[in-house]
C-alpha cells in the first residue's frame, strides 16, 4: 500500500514550490546523477529531501528506510533509502544472500542518498537486511537501518522489513479527551508510574511478559493503584539489556524482546482504553558504539560531532549526536514525531537534558571549547530543543515533554523565546534534598529542618515533576523503603510519611515500579519484582496505604489544581519553624478556594493536642492518616470533629490535632452543608 508521504501545512507550501522548480527536468542537479540514479527518479520525493537537508523534516521516517510503494503501474516495490554521504558504495546485503556482497544501491542525489528499487516479490515480510558501506578508506562495514521500524531480537542485530498495515486502534475516546483537556489550559492530577518492561513482572515461563500480556496485567494495577500514566524506561531496540534501553541502536524501532511494533501498539491502546496515559522515555543525548549502529556510520563521524571534544561522553562510553547539524535535526525531530504519532504516546521523557545543553559537561578544563559567545552553552542543543517543543505544541499541542535536566538551566518549561518550552521539568532538587533529609536519623533531623522546609521555595520555578526513579533505587543506592533509617516499623513509617511528603507536595509525581509494595532489595534488570513480599503484612499493608495516598491526590483538587497565572497562591506554610519537634504544616489551596491542612511529623513521637495555625475558622476533620492500623500505623488518629480556637498573631485561629508519629495528617474544613457528614 502506498506511504503517505510528509506533511505539507501552510508553512511550508512555498518549499513545495521552491522544491519543484530546483527539481524541474534540466536541473543541475538531475544533469550530476548516473543514468542509473535518473532511473530512479520516480522514487525521490524532492520535498521530503529538501526538509531532511534542512534540519526541518518531521516524518523523514516516511522516506528514509524500507517502505513498499506502489507505483504509478500499480505495481509494488520496496524501496531502500539511506543516507550515507561518505560511502564510496553501499549495498542491501541480508535478503537471502551470504551478507558479504548484496544489491547495489545508487547514489541517488548529490547529498548521499543511496537508493534501491526491488519488485515486491523479491523481499517477503520478515525478511532481514543490513547495509554493507564501503567508506571512501575502502574498510567495509554492516550497518542496521537508522530508520528501521523493526529488528530482529538481540543479540541478532538485524533489520527486519515488514509492510505497514493500518493498525485498528480503539483510543479515540482518550484522544479526544487529552485533546479536550489540554485546550482548557487547566491542571489536572498526574501521578507516574514508571516502569521497566521486561522486569516488572514474570509470566508462568518464568521470562519477562510481552507487550499485550504486559499491559493486560499492569492496566487494571495501575487502574486499582490510583496511578494516571505510565512511563516506559526507553523502548527502542538496544543490544544491552544492562543499559535498561538508554543505549539505543534502533531509534524507530520497539524492542522485539517483547513482540512486534504492533504488539507494542496494542499495549498502548489498551492503556488509553484503560485511562492510563503512556509517556515514554527517549534518549536524543547519546548513542553506543556498537558495529551495527550509528557510529561512524559511514566510515567517518555523520550522526555524532567531528570535533573529537564533542563526540564523546566519556563517563557512558558513547557518541554525542551532533544536533547542530541538519540531517542529524531531522533524524532526531522526525523520531520524536514518529513515537508520538504512529504509537500514541502522550509523552516524552527527554533522557540527560543536561548533558545537551553544557559544552563543558562531565569535561575538565581545556577539555571543552566555548561557543561563539565565549561561554558554556551549547547553542545547537537550545535550539533543538526549542525547535522541538516548538513543533509538538504547534502540531500536537496535548502532548507533553518532560526535560531531565540535573542543574539549574533557566527557562526550561517557560514558552516564551527565552524558554526551552518543555511541559515539565524533573524536580531534581527536590528529589536530593528529599532523600539527604531521609538518610539523617530522626534524632538529628532538628539539624536538618531548613532542608525539608526549604524546598517548597523553589517549587514554582518551573513546572515540575518530583521524580523517585529507577536511579535512586541501583547501583547501592538501596531501595526506597531501604533508605529509611531504623527499626522494621520506622522503615515503613519512614516510608509512609515521606510518601505524603511527596503527594502534598507541589508537582505532579513519579514513582519506580517496586516502591508502592516496600521493595528490600535494589532494583534489577535481571529478574521481576520481589511481588512475594505482599504475603506478609508490612507489605501489603504498604501497597494498600500507596493505593489509599494516590486517591487521595487524585480525589483532592486542593493537592493538583493549582492557580496557573500565580501558582504561588496553592500553597502556604502553618509551621514551618518546628524544628526541635521536625514538624511541619502547611495549606494547600485549590483554584476554587477548596483547602486542605497537611501535617507531617518526621520523629517517631507521637504529639497529642498539638496546636497547629490555621488561617480560617470553623470546623476540621481529619480525611487520611498515616498512622491508620490498617496501614501498619500505631493508631494516633483525630476521629472526631475539631473547632478552630481564636487567638491572638498573625494567625487568626488555631486547631487542636494528635500528630502521629513518624507520619502525616491531612484535615479539611466542613462547610456546613457537610457538617454531619462522618469523617
Amino acid at each position: 500500500m502506498p506511504i503517505k508521504s510528509v506533511k505539507i501545512t501552510e508553512k511550508n507550501t512555498s518549499i513545495r514550490e521552491a522544491v519543484s522548480a530546483k527539481a524541474a527536468p534540466g536541473a543541475t542537479v538531475e544533469e550530476a546523477l548516473s543514468p542509473e540514479a535518473k532511473a530512479l527518479r520516480p522514487y525521490r520525493r524532492d520535498l521530503d529531501e529538501f526538509l531532511f537537508h534542512e534540519g526541518t523534516a518531521r516524518h523523514a521516517y516516511d522516506y528514509l528506510g524500507a517502505h513498499a510503494e506502489v507505483d504509478k503501474d500499480g505495481d509494488e516495490r520496496v524501496i531502500f533509502r539511506v543516507w550515507a554521504p561518505h560511502a564510496r558504495s553501499v549495498s542491501v546485503v541480508g535478503l537471502a544472500d551470504d551478507w558479504k556482497v548484496g544489491i547495489p544501491m545508487i547514489r541517488a542525489t548529490k547529498n548521499g542518498i543511496f537508493m534501491l528499487a526491488l519488485p515486491g516479490d523479491k523481499v517477503p515480510d520478515g525478511s532481514v537486511y543490513k547495509y554493507r558501506i564501503t567508506a571512501a578508506d575502502g574498510q567495509v562495514y554492516l550497518r542496521s537501518d537508522p530508520y528501521g521500524r523493526a529488528m530482529e531480537c538481540p543479540p541478532e542485530t538485524a533489520t527486519r522489513f515488514t509492510r505497514e498495515t493500518p493498525f485498528v486502534w480503539h483510543d479515540g475516546g482518550w484522544l479526544k479527551h487529552r485533546k479536550a483537556r489540554a485546550a482548557d489550559g487547566r491542571k489536572y492530577p498526574m501521578n507516574i508510574y514508571e516502569v521497566h518492561a521486561g522486569s516488572w513482572k514474570y509470566g508462568p515461563d518464568g521470562k519477562p511478559l510481552s507487550y499485550r500480556e504486559l499491559a493486560d496485567e499492569l492496566a487494571p494495577y495501575i487502574k486499582q493503584m490510583g496511578f494516571t500514566h505510565v512511563e516506559l524506561l526507553p523502548v527502542m531496540e538496544h543490544p544491552f539489556g544492562g543499559s535498561w534501553g538508554y543505549q539505543v541502536c534502533g531509534y524507530y524501532a520497539p524492542t522485539a524482546r517483547y513482540g512486534d511494533p504492533d504488539d507494542f501498539r496494542a499495549f498502548v491502546d489498551i492503556m488509553h482504553n484503560a485511562g492510563i496515559g503512556v509517556i515514554l522515555d527517549w534518549v536524543p543525548a547519546h548513542f553506543p558504539k556498537d558495529a551495527h549502529g550509528l557510529y561512524r556510520f559511514d566510515g567517518q563521524p555523520l550522526y555524532e560531532y567531528e570535533d573529537p571534544t564533542r563526540q564523546e561522553n566519556r563517563g557512558w562510553g558513547t557518541c554525542c549526536f551532533d544536533v547542530g547539524k541538519n540531517e542529524v535535526i531531522s533524524f532526531l525531530l522526525s523520531n520524536a514525531y514518529y513515537w508520538v504519532e504512529e504509537f500514541h504516546a502522550d509523552g516524552l521523557r527527554v533522557d540527560a537534558v543536561a548533558s545537551m545543553l553544557y559544552l563543558n559537561y562531565d569535561r575538565q578544563p581545556g577539555e571543552w571549547h566555548p561557543n561563539k559567545n565565549g561561554s558554556y552553552e551549547n547553542l545547537e542543543a537550545v535550539a533543538f530543543f526549542r525547535l522541538l517543543n516548538e513543533g509538538l505544541r504547534e502540531d500536537h499541542p496535548d502532548v507533553m515533554t518532560i526535560a531531565e535536566e540535573s542543574t539549574m538551566w533557566p527557562h526550561i518549561t517557560d514558552f516564551t523565546e527565552k524558554g526551552l518550552g518543555f511541559t515539565y521539568k524533573w524536580n531534581m532538587g527536590w528529589m536530593n534534598d528529599t532523600l539527604r533529609y531521609v538518610k539523617e536519623d530522626p534524632i538529628f533531623r532538628r539539624h536538618h529542618h531548613g532542608t525539608i522546609t526549604h524546598i517548597p521555595s523553589y517549587a514554582f520555578i518551573e513546572n515540575y515533576v518530583l521524580p523517585i526513579s529507577h536511579d535512586e533505587v541501583v547501583h547501592l543506592k538501596k531501595s526506597f523503603l531501604d533508605k529509611m533509617p531504623g527499626d522494621y516499623w520506622r522503615k515503613f513509617a519512614g516510608d509512609r510519611v515521606f510518601a505524603a511528603w511527596m503527594m502534598t507536595h507541589p508537582g505532579a509525581k513519579l514513582w519506580f515500579m517496586g516502591c508502592e509494595i516496600g521493595q528490600f532489595a535494589e532494583w534489577s534488570e535481571e529478574r521481576q519484582l520481589d511481588w512475594y513480599l505482599l504475603d506478609y503484612e508490612f507489605h501489603w499493608k504498604l501497597q494498600h496505604y500507596f493505593a489509599a495516598l494516590n486517591n487521595l491526590y487524585l480525589t483532592t483538587p486542593a493537592l493538583w489544581d493549582e492557580y496557573t497565572d500565580v501558582p504561588e497562591k496553592s500553597f502556604e506554610w502553618l509551621e514551618a519553624y518546628n524544628a526541635e519537634q521536625s514538624i511541619i504544616a502547611f495549606r494547600r489551596v485549590s483554584r476554587e478556594g477548596k483547602d486542605v491542612t497537611v501535617i507531617l511529623n518526621f520523629t517517631p513521637v507521637a504529639h497529642v493536642d498539638h496546636n497547629i495555625n490555621v488561617p480560617l475558622p470553623g470546623k476540621y476533620r481529619e480525611i487520611f492518616n498515616s498512622d491508620d492500623p490498617k496501614y501498619g500505623g500505631s493508631g494516633i488518629l483525630n476521629t472526631g470533629i475539631m473547632e478552630a480556637f481564636p487567638v491572638k498573631g498573625n494567625f487568626l485561629h488555631r486547631v487542636r490535632v494528635n500528630v502521629p508519629p513518624m507520619g502525616v495528617t491531612v484535615l479539611e474544613r466542613i462547610d456546613k452543608e457537610n457538617e454531619g457528614l462522618c469523617p
